[in-house]
């Protein structure tokens, strides 16, 4: 009688595993990272299906096996499992069990580091149109995210706006807090940090409306910092632009102080902003970290020539050497390969 209340147990045990399970995988197709809208987004999907299935050759055999002489060889006053108290080594056993994990980590150590490469995120993206890349200036704030378009000259908050199938060139930083950018349908997290300006290329293949938010903790109300994204058409796009310049109020340097005040923000859009206005948010921290951009030369207004691109596809940010209204150094001289920036001496202010 015993036994069978303890097989019952475990029959609804079992039940209800599957039972919880099922509402789980059924529901996978509305995870955001398990559903790419972009060429960044279905790389690093179809990384984590290929290191789940690699991981799982190991797991689920375990797991398996686990169970299995768990139940062969319970303790039972029946039990006919083999006894052999003198066995110690099998070298066919030994070769399998260490020579199939050894084989899969080479195999995700070599996807691992070719998708390293393959997916850096300043590494600009090839547009089968050859489209020119959209550029837009990312700053973190607490609590909220504001979107520069250097090249159309107008600004919004919580509302990003970016035509399908051209490749975006995101420049990230922070007036606040480090945080972090991210648009999973689009592509993976990439930290903002103040002080620094990190590069990061995504694109929509199709229209639609995606959710970006900030990944980090940064206090009271981090969980209103998030962001409505809308991929669409060329031709909205430019009547979007249209429409801010035409309705939109001015972004002065008093009203991104205001901006830049730790509180929580609606949708906001503005017709035009200061001259340099992302420049001197990152270099008024007078830090030399740069992730694929660097300083130098100077900046036309409103970003008109806001990026050079050298031939190795890593663009350098242009900062003029007599904006320092707002920023706390002048910077000039040499870059680093990579995006890195180098001060004189006697330039800081």
């Amino acid at each position: 009688m015993k036994e069978k209340v303890i097989k019952s147990l475990r029959c609804l045990a079992f039940l209800a595993v599957l039972v919880l399970l099922l509402p789980a995988l059924s529901g996978c197709s509305s995870i955001a990272v398990l559903d790419p809208k972009g060429p960044i987004a279905a790389q690093q999907r179809d990384l984590m299906f290929l290191s789940t299935v690699l991981c799982a050759i190991v797991i689920v055999p375990v797991l398996i096996l686990s169970a299995v002489i768990i139940w062969r060889y319970r303790d039972k006053a029946d039990r006919k499992a083999a006894y052999t108290p003198d066995w110690a080594h099998s070298t066919k056993l030994e070769m399998i069990w260490w020579g199939i994990p050894i084989i899969i980590i080479l195999t995700l150590a070599i996807v691992t580091a070719r998708a390293t490469y393959a997916l850096e995120p300043s590494k600009p993206l090839e547009s089968k149109a050859d489209v020119k890349p959209l550029t837009v200036q990312v700053t973190s704030l607490n609590w909220k995210w504001l979107f520069q378009y250097p090249e159309q000259g107008i600004a919004s908050v919580n509302e990003l706006k970016i035509p399908q199938g051209v490749p975006v060139r995101f420049e990230i930083t922070a007036d606040s807090p480090m945080n972090s950018f991210w648009i999973p349908q689009l592509g993976g997290q990439i930290y903002a940090m103040s002080g620094m300006a990190m590069t990061l290329y995504l694109q929509a293949d199709e229209t639609g409306q995606y959710w970006g938010s900030g990944a980090n903790f940064t206090g009271t109300d981090f969980a209103k910092m998030f962001f409505d994204v809308h991929a669409v058409t060329a031709e909205e796009f430019t009547d979007w632009v249209e429409d801010v310049k035409k309705d939109s109020p001015t972004l002065t340097l008093d009203g991104y102080k205001q901006l830049a005040e730790p509180s929580a923000s609606e949708k906001l859009t503005y017709s035009s902003f200061p001259e340099g206005l992302f420049e001197m948010t990152v270099t008024k921290y007078a830090s030399s970290h740069h992730h694929g951009m660097s300083m130098s030369g100077s900046t036309e207004a409103h970003g008109d020539k806001p990026m050079s691109s050298d031939d190795s596809g890593h663009g350098d940010m242009l900062k003029s050497g007599d904006q320092s209204e707002h920023g706390d150094m002048r910077m000039s001289g040499d870059q680093l390969e990579h995006g890195g920036m180098s001060m004189n001496e006697g330039s800081a202010h």
